[in-house]
């Protein structure tokens, strides 16, 4: 009677211990997987960031045309897909958060800090800056 209750409770009490030690080494060990993939991703995409650099410039010059400038875009849309992104555009309003400002020059322009200078691009990952933009920054002029 009282016995047997009294050890199923106990059985019930360790399956339930062991239960909720399970879930946490799984929710662990999700964790754990995705922060190696991050990881992995952030490494590729570091070294693939002087490449991206220099396609940028050489798309901004005009030099990626025709087939070539097809491959460059199906590049950018890969990243895109894999959650990397390569940002920094003139007339972009500044923020500290995602460029770096290299100079900064009064302007008659604008109302507030704008970027006019893309020195690189920067990179990010979602909301995670990988690289922050290197930019020239027009600010109001007094």
């Amino acid at each position: 009677g009282a016995e047997v209750s009294a050890e199923a409770a106990q059985h019930l009490e360790d399956l339930q211990r062991l239960n909720a030690e399970y879930a946490a080494y799984r929710r662990r060990s999700e964790r754990e997987r995705d922060r190696a993939h991050e990881n992995g991703m952030v490494k590729v995409t570091e070294a693939l960031m002087p490449i991206l650099d220099d396609v940028r410039l050489a798309r901004e010059a005009g030099d990626v045309e025709g087939q070539f400038a097809k491959h460059v875009d199906r590049l950018f849309e890969a990243l895109g897909k894999l959650g990397i992104e390569q940002y920094g555009e003139v007339g972009e309003v500044f923020d500290p958060n995602v460029h770096e400002a290299l100079m900064q020059q009064p302007s008659e322009e604008v109302e507030e800090p704008t970027v006019f200078l893309v020195m690189q691009p920067g990179y990010r990952m979602g909301e995670r800056v990988l690289k922050a933009a290197r930019v020239g920054v027009h600010v109001p002029a007094e």
